[in-house]
């Protein structure tokens, strides 16, 4: 009992090491990729338009001068000078601005979206890494365990318990399984790569990948009520709100413009008169309004609008479909990941049981090196596909992680 204790407490400080060493790849990852920093200057954009949305229409500045001097009772006038601005209803600037806000908050869920997906693509790259170094060191030492049974075949060779056939075939099988080790190097450059370009670092930087990575000895309680709180949804809702400011600004933008101006015109003086106007100047205020009488731009605009927000309901309730599909599929295939794990395990032990068999045969020179190569090539199988499982599980947990947390 006191030995599985000691079992227990080594995976689950290995689980532990593991996990910081990721969460240090992870805080890197989310700090470099220029994938994350393209977004958040697309929300500086969009945060930036705010400033943007609350100016005023153009000041309508306007200069003329009479050719011909139009003569008036307090003289000829010789040039006019116009000023005209225009004002928005009242809270249009400020339904605007929400609008823009609305979209910017959108904007910002994009950039939560993607931060997640990068942690999950992080961990997967990690946890591949993870199994590729683990398989490998396994075909190390089933290499090893087919040259100590070399050393054993030569042995009966000698003494005429076993043919040079039987050396023959072990040799083939040492080289089989170091073509698969070599191809397996070439995967974990492949994946090296793939792994440091999400960090957006050199890709021979190395990794440094934990040992023994264990199967929890318990499934992880998940909240599926948290799905609904995910952004990929959360956006639609911003997405919907976005809309109805929409909508608010259009309102206000089909309600009357007032407009205030001033005209001055510069008058002469009229020679050899004498009267109190003589030569006065005109300054002219103005009011003006502008009236949307062909308001069907601003009635197909709010149509338009309410079939975007039966757009949006209807997006968000498919993807909440695809994503509750993929939880599901998740934690589905997580457990039959920990069920597959407990079989390999079982069929390692008997194989192992079935290899110290054979040792023992040999000590009475009644080893047969074909059972040898086939408990090798079954442990050998038995290994990776525990190693597989161990992979598969924690792949699925990214994408567990990635839905509910």
């Amino acid at each position: 009992m006191k030995r599985l204790y000691i079992i227990l407490f080594t995976l689950s400080m290995l689980s532990i090491s593991n996990a910081q060493q990721l969460d240090i790849l992870i805080d890197e990852a989310l700090t470099n990729n220029p994938e994350i920093q393209t977004f958040e200057l697309k929300y500086q954009v969009a945060k930036e338009k705010v400033n943007e949305a609350s100016t005023l229409p153009n000041t309508q500045l306007g200069v003329g001068y009479f050719v011909s001097e139009p003569e008036t009772r307090t003289g000829a006038q010789r040039f006019k000078i116009s000023a005209k601005q225009m004002l928005p209803s009242f809270g249009a600037i400020t339904a605007r601005e929400n609008y823009i806000n609305a979209l910017a908050d959108a904007v910002y869920e994009d950039i939560t979206i993607v931060k997640r997906k990068l942690v999950a693509s992080v961990s997967q790259s990690y946890y591949n890494l993870y199994a590729i170094k683990e398989k490998q060191v396994v075909l190390d030492e089933n290499i090893e365990l087919l040259k100590t049974y070399e050393e054993l075949a030569l042995t009966s060779v000698e003494v005429g318990k076993a043919s040079a056939v039987d050396v023959l075939r072990l040799q083939m099988r040492q080289n089989e399984l170091e073509q698969l080790k070599q191809i397996l190097e070439q995967n974990y450059l492949a994946e090296l790569t793939a792994f440091n370009k999400l960090l957006n670092r050199d890709k021979n930087t190395e990794v440094i990948i934990a040992n023994g990575l264990a199967m929890p000895l318990d499934g992880e309680l998940i909240n599926s009520d948290n799905l609904a709180l995910h952004p990929e949804l959360l956006k639609y809702d911003k997405l919907y709100t976005s809309v109805e400011q929409s909508e608010l600004l259009n309102q206000k933008e089909s309600n009357p413009m007032l407009g205030f101006g001033l005209d001055y015109i510069a008058v002469s003086e009229r020679p050899n008169m004498d009267f109190s106007d003589n030569g006065k100047d005109i300054v002219m205020p103005m009011v003006s309004v502008s009236i949307p009488i062909f308001n069907n731009k601003y009635k197909s605009k709010s149509k338009q609008n309410e079939l975007k927000q039966q757009e949006i309901l209807a997006q968000k309730e498919s993807r909440l479909n695809t994503l509750e599909t993929m939880l599901d599929k998740a934690i589905k295939s997580s457990n039959s990941a920990r069920i597959s794990y407990d079989t390999q395990t079982k069929n390692l032990e008997q194989a192992k049981d079935a290899e110290t068999i054979l040792v023992k045969s040999y000590e009475t020179g009644t080893i047969d090196f074909n059972d040898v190569l086939d408990v090798q090539e079954l442990q050998l199988k038995f290994q990776m596909n525990q190693i597989e499982t161990i992979k598969n599980y924690y792949l699925q947990r990214t994408i567990i992680n990635y839905l509910t947390n």
